[in-house]
């Protein structure tokens, strides 16, 4: 195979799943790997969180992003969607799209359309074409895995032309007949995502695209990307974790054997990662086992660290330093990277002779946390409620408006009932607790125990569920899922009807709004306070031994889920996030609370139990 006129050398970094403040560190590390583009999805649903309201501030600022890559010297491949995957919530879809999804249907393409005449014209504005660094643009995500409607794959490539986008189009998919067939449009480059057996994936994608691969360099002038060297739009170097699997990891010198093989070929490379990141908030996603339908539930975990070359918290691992010697072979690499490559945050690199890699120490005055302060999630419902809702059926998060965080649902069962008949929660999506006349009694759970018995004395009994939304699927034909409780709630074989939601966000203006102070009683969930002190703002590490399930903020900012079941230890607490003095820390824990409350910050990751 001739030798490529113009490889492109990317790698995969979402700037929604880092903090701004980081951008500069990360990319310039990046490119300190031999690497000469960055390639990142944009999440509808960070971005339009509300129908109709845009947000392109703060977390969500691609200009920003798109700014500081070409000041790294950076080209940007963008992938806007409107579907993403990446393991992130309901693959970046907004819950409050109705279906169906992916589809040439107007009640999905009219918001579709109206967020790309938001989004598609400032990333028209940093084209190369216009003096920019954005390179290549997709159309829509590894559609051959969902749908084969060619008009919706034709409305959208016709919407990104019409929009202002100059630069090559280009879809990505598997390589399997299933995939290629309908996730492929004709006249736009057809690319391939795989993370072994370069030469037979490369084959498999130019038996349905011939031209591609094929007289490199030569401008055929045939069909938008025909003549171009083939291209691994997804190169899976590392893997995600799922709760209650052990953490994935991929030998670096296999990984880079693989990319090596890929080069050879002549073709051109997306490490998917390069750049690993965090699942903030309520944002990671999950899968359904088996064939994606109806298989398991499998929630991610917060880490998006993916075992990538530089991790989650911009430590750069071997993996880095054996692909910056592969890349060495076809480009000239830049200087290697310094230690200090950010302010207010210094890493040893790891290099192949010096095997460990530390953070320096945080500079956190304790190590151990008390967190002294309890409040029940009970007892401040008047301040976390987004106003008390009244229905005969428990409202969906959908039906409240909410994406995720918590519903509170309350009835009353009549009585007597003697014998402890099941109490069924259908639908269940994803967990909750069950509280009898206050008194906790119980956890439902997904594709679990989704049923508890219970009786009920002469006056009747107060029915408490305290109802968890967990990542939405993000891959297959469950995107799009409903969260909360779908399909009602039974006493045996009878609807129980009638009820109370507090719908319960739990958004950063709620944290702060927590009554501290008041006297409070209620069982159940509960919030935990205590004050991290730090001398100076340095990245750490926060573990929760002892805890079970829950979320932690720090100054406000949902650093994401916690769950003993693994196999991630601890949650990446990045320095902006700190302020020198005192920073206040708060544990939402759902289910139970050790008796002596306390954290830990701690200068290593633990993403593995093992």
């Amino acid at each position: 195979m001739p030798t490529p006129t113009t490889r492109t050398l990317s790698g995969g970094m979402h700037y929604f799943r880092t903090l701004p403040a980081q951008w500069p560190d990360r990319l310039t590390k990046l490119r300190s790997m031999g690497l000469d583009t960055v390639e990142t999805y944009v999440p509808w649903n960070l971005h339009e969180p509300t129908p109709g309201e845009f947000d392109f501030t703060g977390r969500a600022d691609l200009e920003r992003f798109l700014r500081d890559a070409a000041a790294a010297d950076l080209k940007v491949i963008v992938r806007p969607g409107p579907y993403i995957c990446a393991e992130w919530d309901n693959g970046g879809l907004p819950s409050w799209l109705p279906g169906p999804l992916r589809c040439h249907d107007p009640r999905f393409l009219n918001p579709v359309d109206r967020f790309f005449d938001e989004l598609i014209p400032l990333i028209a504005r940093h084209q190369v074409t216009r003096g920019g660094n954005v390179s290549m643009v997709q159309v829509e995500n590894e559609y051959g895995s969902y749908g084969n409607d060619q008009p919706y794959l034709r409305h959208l490539a016709d919407g990104l032309r019409d929009r202002g986008i100059e630069v090559p189009l280009f879809t990505s998919d598997g390589t399997s007949d299933l995939m290629l067939t309908a996730g492929t449009l004709p006249g736009v480059r057809a690319t391939a995502n795989f993370g072994r057996r370069a030469a037979e994936q490369f084959a498999a994608l130019a038996r349905h695209r011939p031209g591609e691969g094929e007289g490199i360099g030569e401008g055929k002038g045939k069909g938008e990307g025909e003549g171009a060297e083939p291209f691994c739009m997804e190169f899976w170097n590392g893997w995600f974790d799922h709760y209650g699997d052990q953490h994935t990891t991929r030998d670096a010198a296999d990984a880079a054997a693989t990319l090596a093989e890929i080069l050879d070929l002549g073709g051109s490379v997306n490490l998917y990662m390069a750049c690993g990141g965090t699942n903030f908030g309520f944002t990671a996603g999950a899968n359904a086992g088996g064939d994606h339908a109806d298989g398991a539930y499998e929630p991610t975990v917060t880490s998006y660290d993916y075992d990538a070359p530089i991790s989650e918290s911009g430590a750069l691992t071997p993996k880095y330093w054996a692909y910056r010697e592969v890349l060495a072979r076809y480009t000239q690499l830049p200087p290697a990277p310094t230690a200090a490559a950010a302010p207010a945050q210094e890493t040893q690199l790891r290099e192949p002779q010096h095997p460990e890699t530390r953070l320096r120490e945080p500079r956190l005055r304790e190590p151990r946390i008390e967190l002294n302060d309890r409040l029940a999630l009970l007892d401040c419902l008047d301040v976390l409620s987004r106003g008390t809702v009244h229905s005969a059926v428990p409202p969906t998060f959908e039906d409240l408006g909410q994406a995720h965080g918590l519903a509170v649902h309350r009835t009353r069962v009549p009585g007597p009932r003697s014998e402890a008949e099941p109490l069924r929660v259908k639908g269940l999506h994803d967990r909750a607790h069950v509280l009898v006349d206050g008194e906790p009694v119980d956890v439902l759970e997904r594709d679990g125990r989704t049923a508890t018995p219970l009786s009920v004395p002469s006056g009747g009994a107060g029915l408490t569920l305290v109802v968890e939304s967990m990542g939405r699927v993000n891959y297959g034909p469950l995107v799009g899922e409903r969260k909360g409780i779908v399909d009602g709630v039974l006493h045996e074989r009878q609807y129980l009807f009638g009820w109370e939601t507090d719908p319960v966000p739990l958004t950063s203006e709620d944290i702060g709004s927590l009554p501290w102070g008041r006297e409070t009683s209620a069982a159940g969930p509960s919030f935990h306070r205590g004050t991290l002190y730090a001398d100076e703002p340095r990245d750490a590490f926060v573990a929760l031994p002892g805890w079970t399930k829950g979320y932690v903020w720090v100054n406000g900012f949902n650093l994401g889920r916690y769950w003993s079941r693994g196999p991630q230890v601890t949650l990446y607490l990045p320095w902006p996030l700190l302020r020198t003095g005192p920073n206040e820390i708060v544990v939402l824990e759902l289910d139970q609370s050790p008796e002596d409350p306390a954290v830990e910050t701690r200068t290593e990751p633990q993403l593995s139990t093992n």
